[in-house]
């Protein structure tokens, strides 16, 4: 049986969303579940609406993230993020829209889910191109790193 509709495409939460996505290269928007998903093209999905999905009370996205993101954005701020039901246990990250969300801050999350969807030689040449915005979890991950990780490649060129 075919999941009825849950999202209305009036919600301007969901048109930002959805420009936001389909503004970040190759994405394709597919629904599924009854949801709007986006996908690299040919390749996985990294975000997921929750219009109220089973019941979750809320109107949300669910992104695929970094190891350590969704417990460091969990603990950050629980209101605004949650561990998804089905996708949770894989380390994606839920963020409600319904609340007034930070679209910079929602854009990078957006964009880490995405560059780790992209095939490696696609991703390693859109972030040398594009703009980055840091998203709190990779400055955070990145202030975890050893000093000498952080510059350059890590090796010791010494004679």
């Amino acid at each position: 049986m075919a999941h009825p509709r849950m999202y209305e495409d009036s919600n301007p939460a969901i048109k930002k969303l959805r420009a936001v996505c389909l503004a970040l290269g190759q994405v394709v928007e597919k629904e599924a579940w009854g949801e709007c998903t986006f996908r690299v093209v040919n390749g996985p999905m990294f975000a997921m609406t929750d219009n109220n999905h089973h019941q979750s009370g809320h109107v949300a996205v669910w992104v695929k993230a970094p190891a350590m993101a969704q417990e460091i954005l969990i603990s950050s701020d629980s209101k605004r993020f949650f561990k998804p039901p089905y996708m949770g246990h894989k380390g994606w990250v839920g963020v409600r829209l319904d609340s007034k969300p930070d679209w910079e801050q929602l854009t990078a999350i957006l964009r880490d889910g995405y560059e780790m969807s992209l095939p490696v030689r696609k991703a390693a040449r859109g972030a040398s191109r594009s703009k980055q915005i840091v998203s709190p979890v990779s400055k955070a991950r990145q202030s975890m790193k050893p000093p000498s990780a952080r510059a350059g490649d890590g090796l010791r060129h010494d004679r």
